[in-house]
């Protein structure tokens, strides 16, 4: 299941439309969007347009053969060919297989509105092609596709890069630098969450360049005690330091089933306390306070202003991945994510 906030940005869509491989299990508010944008369906044009054709199954091996673009199917003056290229390379170019060709760039009736229709494949031939299609935005630094809004450009990531460099304030361990800054977003009680953790902790030993920073991302409205959790997991990190939340990370979702009860919680996270070395007391006292409340919710507002739809969400230098797939592809993703922000992997 997926976790949508009520928001603008689509990073489901994101997930769904431009990292075909990425599958994961997560926790949800209201149910998924669609996982296809419109692909296949006509584009909107003027009534000289042709539709493109939606390219037949390939052979059993071996890339697709795409039919080469009509050129009366590019009618609209912006995006170039050469920015789209450049959105899907920095989405798809992690996997060596994927293969795209822009088949149309198309006025609509909406002055400034673009339909663009892609054709994506796969060079194994495993994958049966298929074609994407969106609308850019007269911004042009966003796409609609399907019902969600989703950042658009040959950098599409650096917005978001930049926010969170500014105002992802957690816990954190790694490098101090935040030249490549992995952000995750995640819910003590979230039973997914728990199982990311092991990719958590290979990312800390195989990229100590890394800064590797714990974002509070409770769901009260299914896991009643998460915003206790978050709250108490503050107060370990003011108390503590980094050091201390996340030895109290890991003992909360090792004792994660004790989350289930308002008593039980009481156990866990006092447990938990203890096993990073601090009075459990003091926590307890400082959670209740206003302020401390405060600092969750400016940590879920800065989920909600990214757009982050899902947790365990993991945001490399802006990018989002769900952290709970395998580890290989989260590693792949990583490094192929630092090449282009030019940081040494």
């Amino acid at each position: 299941m997926t976790r949508l906030f009520i928001r603008t940005f689509g990073a489901l869509a994101l997930m769904a439309l431009f990292a075909p491989a990425l599958q994961s299990i997560a926790q949800t508010k209201v149910p998924a969007a669609p996982p296809q944008g419109p692909a296949g369906q006509a584009p909107a044009t003027t009534p000289t347009a042709p539709v493109p054709a939606t390219p037949a199954a390939p052979a059993p091996a071996g890339p697709p053969k795409f039919p080469p673009p009509d050129p009366s199917n590019f009618t609209a003056p912006s995006p170039s060919k050469e920015v789209i290229d450049g959105f899907l390379q920095a989405n798809w170019g992690y996997d060596p297989n994927r293969i795209w060709q822009v088949q149309a760039i198309l006025k609509t009736p909406v002055e400034g509105v673009a339909k663009v229709v892609v054709f994506v494949g796969d060079r194994t031939g495993k994958e049966k092609p298929s074609a994407l299609g969106f609308f850019v935005l007269p911004d042009g630094k966003h796409i609609i596709t399907g019902d969600q809004i989703v950042a658009f450009g040959e950098h599409p990531f650096a917005d978001a890069r930049t926010q969170l460099q500014q105002r992802a304030d957690g816990p954190y361990r790694g490098s101090a630098s935040k030249n490549l800054e992995l952000v995750e977003f995640a819910d003590f009680q979230c039973p997914h969450c728990k199982e990311a953790q092991a990719n958590m902790d290979k990312l800390v030993a195989d990229f100590p360049q890394a800064r590797i920073v714990f974002q509070n991302s409770p769901i009260p409205s299914i896991h009643p005690e998460a915003m206790n959790a978050a709250e108490y997991g503050v107060c370990v990190d003011k108390m503590g330091g980094s050091t201390a939340f996340f030895q109290f990370a890991s003992a909360v979702f090792d004792g994660q089933e004790g989350l289930a009860s308002p008593d039980g919680a009481t156990l866990t996270l006092n447990s938990a306390t203890t096993k990073a070395g601090l009075d459990p007391g003091k926590i307890s006292a400082c959670a209740t306070q206003p302020q401390t409340k405060a600092e969750v919710e400016a940590s879920l507002k800065l989920g909600a202003d990214l757009g982050i739809n899902e947790v365990p969400t993991l945001v490399i230098n802006g990018r989002e991945v769900p952290a709970n797939v395998p580890y290989d592809l989260l590693k792949t993703i990583v490094q192929y994510q630092a090449k282009i922000d030019g940081v040494t992997p």
